[in-house]
């Protein structure tokens, strides 16, 4: 449980002091969820070993923040990535970045082959001609 404390400590402090989204994502979860754990993890040891009582309650709290953490980390970070969030000025390279780009490329070739991409003055007169 003291490892825990510590972690848990350790997380607080990265959090505060990492510059941008990403980092602080990545302190706020990575290891406050194994502070999270090794609590957990101490709390079913003591009461295993001083009482021989086997709490699946804790089991079940271990395997679901082990679980849902690093995805709600992650998906927290791709949605700041995807609104254009500014990175730190020390980020050397971004990874994401060139399969994004790809990606719209081809998204925006499928649309005008199959005809789907509207032109905004199409879309304003659908709106005028609707009211």
């Amino acid at each position: 449980m003291l490892a825990g404390s510590i972690m848990a400590l350790i997380s607080a402090i990265g959090i505060i002091r990492l510059p941008d989204v990403f980092t602080r994502s990545h302190a706020g979860t990575k290891s406050s969820t194994l502070a999270v754990l090794l609590t957990l993890l101490g709390a079913f040891i003591y009461f295993a070993s001083n009482q021989g009582f086997y709490s699946v309650r804790l089991l079940l709290g271990i395997a679901f923040v082990f679980l849902t953490a690093p995805v709600a980390g992650h998906l927290i970070t791709r949605a700041a990535y995807r609104a254009n969030v500014k990175m730190a000025d020390t980020t050397v390279e971004d990874e994401l970045k060139e399969v994004t780009d790809k990606v719209k490329e081809e998204a925006e070739k499928e649309r005008s082959e199959t005809g789907e991409v509207i032109i905004e003055d199409e879309k304003k007169a659908d709106k005028e001609h609707s009211e």
